[in-house]
């Protein structure tokens, strides 16, 4: 049995400092179930990913990195025709780092309902989705709904995290009915501080809700309790892929049978594992090493 089953856009991403000026640059491959993925194998759970990637590099980089890492990519599709999409992170001094994005018409953005293996999701212990998949077009937010209708129907456990990306979205307004919904439909929610206001009718006291209060720590309200957990102090290289990293701690804590304090302190762990590193998922640690 699959422990975690995830969909998302597998992505090249280029880090560098200030275009303009900068004569180096980085190349690796992410997307935040990419990265979620990558992390629950290396604690030793079955994963297994769906996805679309490009006849190109990038994507043969893509799927290289989820094979050796053991990640199940059974249900991964080399799309002939179109790219692997991209992102751009520039680095800025004592400011957010700055992150362009080069997805439209990208192989990932073609996932579609048709792509989505009822079967597969039902035998599942946990269906994982994000924000940003569904904020990728019609086509990706339809292949999204139809996955959480398989879990549902399969009575297979839901994870969301919101991962609200402005520039993915026509207008707050649609992304909040799309996330909302979404969120809803959970059993797990994981967002982050500022996204509390797009989700609100989905954090009522029956829900297991995660939120990120960045350097302040994390918190869980499970079983009409709250938890809270400190952020670990630790010298932050690049902070892309935290919130992933976190998530797949969490998740792993609970599929272990873990009580709702240690769920956090794991994810928080990993957590900082990923800040600490100049690659979202890299720096993760094997379950040895937790």
């Amino acid at each position: 049995m699959t422990d975690v089953y995830t969909l998302g856009e597998p992505l090249g991403v280029v880090s560098s400092g200030r275009v303009r000026h900068e004569t180096e640059a980085r190349l690796d491959v992410c997307g935040p179930e990419f990265t979620l993925a990558i992390g629950l194998a290396r604690l030793g759970h079955r994963c297994a990913y769906l996805g679309k990637v490009g006849d190109d590099e990038l994507g043969a980089r893509a799927l290289t990195v989820l094979r050796g890492e053991g990640v199940d990519v059974e249900d991964v599709r080399v799309a002939g025709g179109v790219r692997t999409g991209m992102v751009l992170r520039e680095s800025r001094v004592a400011r957010e780092p700055r992150v362009t994005h080069y997805r439209t018409g990208s192989a990932g953005s073609l996932l579609a309902p048709g792509n989505v293996p009822i079967d597969r999701i039902a035998a599942a212990k946990m269906l994982h989705v994000s924000g940003v998949t569904a904020g990728l077009g019609r086509d990706a937010l339809d292949a999204v709904l139809a996955a959480v209708s398989a879990a549902k129907n399969a009575e297979v456990m839901i994870s969301f995290s919101v991962e609200y990306v402005p520039e993915l979205w026509p207008s707050v307004r649609e992304a909040e009915e799309v996330l909302s919904e979404l969120a809803c439909d959970s059993h797990l929610l994981f967002l982050r501080q500022d996204e509390l206001d797009l989700v609100k009718p989905a954090l009522t006291p029956e829900r297991e809700v995660v939120v990120d209060r960045g350097a302040k720590g994390a918190s869980v309200r499970a079983d009409r309790m709250r938890y809270d957990v400190q952020g670990w102090q630790v010298p932050v290289v690049d902070p892309a892929g935290s919130g992933e990293a976190f998530a797949a701690g969490y998740i792993s804590a609970a599929l272990d049978g873990l009580i709702p304090q240690e769920r956090l302190h794991r994810g928080a762990l990993l957590s900082a594992a990923a800040v600490t590193s100049v690659s979202d998922w890299q720096g993760l640690p094997t379950r040895d090493e937790l």
